[in-house]
């Protein structure tokens, strides 16, 4: 699907067709041979628009003639809801700029981009392509720390509840966000690296514009900030991990070690009575008080066991 929109009297408002300056906006679902016919339209290379439906594809920029393909990873809720999989993913967002227009294609709708159709975007016009796209990069940006604090917020709640139930659950959930944290690292990284080549090849075309210039510092300043955030977390959760991992090993251990005390104070009292439940003579076989002589050996015996189990604090 391709939509098209324009900056008027402060608002972002769609259009029927494509016009000089407009921001294309592309989106599954697609026809058979739909990319293929945009290619053409709109004078661009096929791969350009192929490329950031890869889910896998990293974040680079590409040229070819006057046309510009920007690749960026941004976070995204995991569409699959299962206990193996992470909360939150990373998916390509493909920003082409050509002559005329900004277009921006990716596989999935992603919150980045509907920032702007929802009017949270302030002081951004697609025909100044600039600015259009660092906005771009801006809010992707600021919606990974969003992310991020959402998975704090939740880790720590996870902790909490861990504390009072220890179920598996939990450790289940604190490594779907071990996960997600794996695809934040990996993808910062590569998007920060993005940021600097960009700056350092003017890929936007703005080395003669102070304000630009600062402002796209400014950008890749929080990128580096997220990406260290990220792995902040990823370290805390991995050390959470490893404590609760040791603590429950430390719990088997003591059931263990208190199941096998109770098994040894049972068998001596087990050992008397088999002792009388032999065809031989044994003493005071013939009281007829024997079997409560029996029972009351067999009390002293355990508690003895279990004295000496106590003195060397073993129970």
């Amino acid at each position: 699907m391709v939509h098209y929109y324009e900056k008027k009297a402060g608002k972002l408002e769609k259009l029927e067709e494509r016009k000089y300056g407009c921001w294309i906006n592309i989106t599954p679902p697609f026809e058979p041979g739909e990319l293929d016919n945009i290619s053409k339209e709109l004078d661009i290379p096929l791969d350009f628009l192929t490329d950031p439906m890869d889910i896998d594809e990293r974040s680079r920029y590409e040229k070819e003639d006057d046309i510009r393909l920007i690749i960026i990873n941004l976070p995204i809720l995991n569409p699959v809801e299962l206990e193996s999989y992470s909360f939150y993913i990373t998916v390509p967002l493909g920003i082409i700029l050509t002559l005329e227009n900004v277009i921006t294609i990716s596989s999935m709708e992603t919150p980045v981009v509907d920032r702007f159709f929802d009017g949270k975007v302030k002081f951004f016009d697609p025909s100044n392509e600039k600015v259009f796209v660092m906005k771009i990069l801006e809010q992707n940006v600021l919606w990974y720390l969003q992310c991020l604090k959402r998975i704090t917020l939740k880790s720590n709640l996870i902790e909490q509840e861990l504390q009072k139930s220890g179920k598996n659950q939990e450790l289940q959930d604190l490594l779907k966000i071990e996960k997600s944290l794996v695809y934040f690292v990996n993808s910062l990284s590569a998007n920060e690296l993005l940021m600097m080549k960009m700056k350092r090849t003017d890929v936007l075309r703005i080395k003669d514009d102070e304000d630009y210039i600062d402002f796209f510092e400014d950008i890749i300043v929080d990128y580096s900030q997220a990406l260290e955030m990220a792995n902040v977390h990823t370290n805390i959760l991995n050390g959470t991990m490893d404590t609760y991992a040791s603590i429950i090993s430390n719990n088997v251990n003591s059931y263990i070690q208190n199941l096998t005390v109770i098994t040894i104070v049972l068998m001596v009292p087990t050992l008397v009575s088999s002792f009388y439940g032999m065809n031989v003579d044994l003493p005071f076989s013939k009281d007829p008080n024997a079997f409560y002589y029996a029972i009351l050996f067999s009390i002293i015996i355990g508690l003895l066991t279990i004295l000496l189990f106590r003195r060397k604090k073993i129970f």
